[in-house]
């Protein structure tokens, strides 16, 4: 505990290429199938059909389903209907997976088959997950000085073998199995078994805690991948880096998970010390202390210096570890709570388009990608704990319909204060609180917490309303909610469009007393998944953190470098 205290107080790594052999002698079609490429191949899976990009000779799109990557939904109110439409601008993030190549991306039909690939979407009639088709991206990494140049390949063809070539060959056919290709098969085996999951139901028993309920998307399908996770799932922390920009950051403000989660990973029994275990690698960097360290306002390039220390940091360890030219980032990932992160995470574009990002500022209409980006809550730890956060009192006594108090900033803020500040007793919109009001006093009188975007779409409001058990009413546009690869944030929130804010009184007293109760009951259910525990429990908000990573890592499949 006081080592918990003492972080959170302080200022705080002839070659083989991927190619089509045309052969005019007889060849073992094994061979074919053995000879793995240098090359970085990386693919994910889904159901939706996304077009070819215009030069691909491709133009067929993939059957398959692949484990559920997020559901957000259009601007509505919660209902009776469990399993009610979710959508996204599908679009914005489908364009940005490519990353604008043309002909340089193909499609890999059977880079996870059919038979593996898993979803964890809802009961029948619920939206399925933002996730997108298998694709494979053949790459080689060139070192030149400092810096590293991709340069992107396509397919070409060797015209014969000579004798050298063959016995080559035949070494490669004898190889060990790597590590890697373990660490694959474990992932197929948890593809299948979640599948099995979400079809027939999980039969596993659970001392602490059973998810059920239309809170998730599919609660049996959860369940056994959080057991799978919990079985096998390791993460390498790269050790490079000092404090307080690496391995530190802040746990009392309003950008606390940075801290906590980078101390506990640093701790947790899910870190390996062996690289050629991990299924993925955590740049254990905090953005919130590059911003206080790094960031100059006197410069007149504010972004520079910043930009180069994440640049940097990936330099260093693209050029001592293997691991990051292995999948151009696929199966690294960061992790940021400060507006900034998307900006900053820029500087490396394979980080940008590759990498899992882990996002509180998770905008789709700026970069934000749910088919691989992870989306976590913002939360405000006044003294590094959830000490006099948690609980509320029953409906019945709530006197308040809906409560706002905060800044005016963001295009959506002024217009609820310009409709309801000082306008109705029953819709309590603040700028700022009357001296001497709590402001976590007024979430515990109200029925329901107004949670309007600022000038980012993070707000700590959400999580402060499941806390003490009021009902989330969302205002966000472009907005994907944590945890939503696995919650139905419908089943507990209202979701309310800016253009219906002169509406808001109208549709809140339209929900019906049955609905709130409801609405209210499940959101003191879900609570758990956004808790933060100075030792971590099971199902707390750093465990769904890392599921929703170990979800993303499912749907990525890594090939190994050939050294030889």
């Amino acid at each position: 505990m006081g080592e918990i205290k003492r972080l959170c107080s302080s200022s705080s790594s002839y070659s083989l290429k991927l190619v089509w052999l045309v052969v005019p002698l007889i060849v073992v079609p094994g061979f074919m199938g053995l000879l793995g490429p240098k090359n970085s191949n990386w693919g994910l899976r889904s159901p939706v059909t996304i077009p070819a990009p215009s030069s691909s000779s491709s133009s067929s799109s993939s059957s398959g389903v692949g484990v559920l990557l997020g559901a957000n939904s259009s601007s509505s109110v919660s209902s009776d209907q469990e399993g009610s439409e979710a959508h996204l601008d599908e679009t914005d993030w489908r364009s940005r997976l490519v990353g604008g190549g043309t002909g340089n991306v193909h499609r890999q039909e059977d880079v996870i088959p059919d038979h593996e690939s898993v979803k964890l979407d809802g009961s029948p009639g619920s939206p399925p997950p933002f996730a997108v088709e298998a694709i494979e991206i053949e790459t080689t990494i060139e070192k030149i000085g400092e810096t590293l140049n991709t340069t992107i390949i396509g397919p070409h063809i060797v015209p014969s073998m000579n004798e050298s070539d063959i016995l080559s060959m035949k070494a490669i056919t004898k190889r060990k199995p790597s590590h890697l290709h373990y660490i694959e098969a474990g992932l197929g085996k948890a593809r299948a078994v979640i599948k099995e999951a979400r079809v027939n139901g999980n039969q596993t028993e659970d001392p602490d805690y059973v998810p059920g309920g239309p809170m998730y998307w599919n609660a049996n399908a959860f369940h056994r991948s959080y057991l799978e996770m919990e079985k096998q799932f390791k993460v390498f922390v790269y050790e490079e880096g000092e404090p307080p920009v690496f391995h530190n950051g802040p746990c009392k403000s309003i950008y606390a998970m940075e801290g906590n989660f980078i101390y506990h990973m640093e701790i947790s029994q899910f870190r390996t010390k062996d690289p050629e275990k991990a299924h993925v690698f955590f740049l254990p960097l905090s953005i919130t202390s590059i911003v206080r360290f790094v960031y100059d306002r006197k410069s007149h390039d504010h972004w520079g210096p910043m930009k180069q220390t994440v640049k940097d940091y990936v330099h260093l360890v693209a050029r001592k570890y293997q691991y990051w030219n292995r999948s151009l980032g696929a199966d690294h990932f960061m992790l940021a709570c400060h507006d900034w992160g998307p900006e900053l995470s820029s500087a490396v574009p394979d980080l940008y388009k590759n990498s899992i990002r882990a996002l509180c500022n998770a905008n789709t209409s700026e970069g934000f990608n749910p088919a691989k980006d992870v989306s976590f809550p913002e939360i405000l730890l006044p003294d590094g704990s959830t000490n006099h956060l948690l609980g509320g009192p029953s409906p019945s006594r709530r006197p308040i319909l809906a409560f706002f108090a905060g800044g005016v900033h963001g295009p959506i803020r002024p217009v609820l204060l310009e409709h309801w500040e000082n306008k109705d007793v029953d819709i309590q919109v603040h700028k700022y609180l009357p001296k001497g009001v709590s402001y976590y006093g007024m979430i515990r009188k109200s029925r329901y917490c107004i949670c309007p975007s600022g000038y980012e779409v993070a707000s700590p409001r959400m999580v402060e309303a499941l806390y003490m058990g009021c009902v989330p009413v969302i205002i966000k546009d472009h907005y994907v909610a944590p945890f939503s690869d696995v919650l139905n944030w419908k089943s507990f929130s209202v979701e309310v469009a800016v253009k219906d804010i002169p509406n808001l009184k109208t549709i809140l007293m339209g929900i019906s007393q049955r609905q709130y109760i409801r609405l209210q009951r499940r959101g003191k259910q879900v609570r758990r998944h956004f808790e933060v525990n100075l030792r971590p429990k099971r199902f707390d908000v750093f465990h769904m953190i890392l599921h929703s990573i170990w979800l993303r890592r499912l749907n990525v499949r890594v090939n190994d470098v050939d050294k030889s």
